[in-house]
């Protein structure tokens, strides 16, 4: 075992078993050695489940992480997968479910924005904590509706004020704006237009619809204005898609990719339409290009490394999940309540003031923002030789 894997492991004990040595190394208290169960709601057929696949490789690999950790207490995570099949409907079923299972601690959705959105009265209702992958403000906004809805991922206006710093430093006066027809992109939409106003950027604007596997005839809809630049806030498989017509086109401006848009490390068979694209994205997408100075980005380099040797490859979207993973078993650990009975209240409370630096960056949830990924997370990547790398 390499010195930084081992000092990753010993820190992740450190820090969770800390929050609870108060509670079970004094007094005499029964130890709980029942599961952890955490239930997932994921995208694993229809349109979006390359992404929910992603999700599910993360969840797993990160419950085998703090399974053989001892960083538990003698307890285990257990994963409890539904697949929504990309379909809100099926969604709201697979939460009913999760609910009603007493052992389940939390549940956390995938990538649907339309899934999470549509289950927040069910989650309330049931009082079950909940964390959403999702990118949509509207999961986790407003709070006093959504209770027990959390959300870990880009926020649409730290993403906007991302980009725009950067067509503003490459002096952009003129952009072509792809955004998908979802929640996410309604509010990109709005979040970007405010921000370009500001810098008197002009915009122009096509939709897609998520499920589309032609955007051909929308970028060059786009092109026809001769735009500076193209942004594309879509799914990532869309943004590959819309890189790639653009290809074919008369346009010889910069592309640009809202966070959403992140998808694998390598780029393959669109590695040369995407040459030179700026990605707004989180730090460990490229934390092989980083020096680890501090255990965080020791801890991130070591996720990171350890991911591509499992699966072959590295996905941005996979430190979500696995964020997700650690503030449950975080917060299973610190609510209390009866041993080997689930306190699900006690687990909200205690997300709802979660702070910790995560393998995404750093996260912080309050009583008024059930959104914890903080803007700081997002940096500047520059795609160049087939692969993301870290701008400069």
């Amino acid at each position: 075992m390499s010195p930084i894997r081992s000092a990753t492991i010993a820190a992740l004990a450190s820090a969770v078993v800390a929050t609870t040595l108060t509670g079970c190394q004094f007094g005499g208290a029964e130890q709980d050695t029942s599961p952890i169960v955490i239930a997932a709601d994921l995208e694993l057929s229809g349109a979006a489940a390359p992404v929910g696949r992603t999700y599910q490789r993360a969840l797993e690999l990160k419950r085998d992480q703090l399974n053989s950790s001892g960083a538990l207490n003698d307890r285990k995570i257990e994963l409890k997968v539904k697949d929504n099949r990309s379909d809100a409907a099926e969604s709201l079923r697979n939460i009913a479910d999760f609910s009603s299972d007493s052992r389940v601690s939390a549940i956390i959705m995938g990538g649907c924005n339309e899934c999470a959105v549509g289950a927040v009265g069910t989650i309330n209702e049931k009082r079950i904590p909940t964390i959403a992958l999702a990118a949509s403000g509207a999961i986790a906004s407003p709070v006093a509706e959504r209770r027990y809805v959390f959300k870990l991922g880009p926020n649409a206006a730290d993403s906007a004020a991302a980009l725009t710093t950067e067509l503003r430093r490459n002096n952009v006066r003129k952009v072509g704006l792809l955004i998908s027809d979802d929640d996410y992109g309604r509010e990109g939409a709005t979040a970007l237009k405010s921000e370009l106003d500001k810098a008197r950027i002009t915009l122009r604007e096509q939709k897609v619809k998520t499920t589309d596997t032609d955007v051909s005839q929308q970028v060059r809809q786009l092109t026809t204005s001769k735009p500076d630049a193209l942004v594309f806030w879509t799914p990532p498989e869309q943004a590959t898609l819309a890189a790639t017509s653009a290809q074919q086109t008369t346009f010889r401006g910069s592309l640009f990719f809202d966070a959403g848009a992140a998808g694998d490390l390598f780029l393959g068979a669109a590695a040369k339409a995407i040459e030179r694209a700026t990605l707004i994205f989180t730090q460990t997408m490229v934390i092989d290009d980083v020096i680890a100075t501090t255990p965080a980005k020791a801890a991130r380099r070591q996720w990171f490394q350890d991911y591509t040797a499992r699966f072959g490859g590295y996905n941005g979207s996979s430190s979500f999940a696995a964020d997700a993973v650690q503030l449950i078993a975080d917060a299973e650990l610190r609510a209390g309540g009866e041993v080997g009975k689930v306190n699900r209240n006690g687990i909200r409370d205690v997300l709802e003031t979660s702070q910790m630096d995560g393998l995404s960056g750093p996260i912080r949830m309050t009583p008024d923002n059930h959104s914890g990924l903080m803007p700081q997370a997002l940096t500047t990547l520059v795609a160049r030789n087939g692969r993301w790398r870290l701008a400069g």
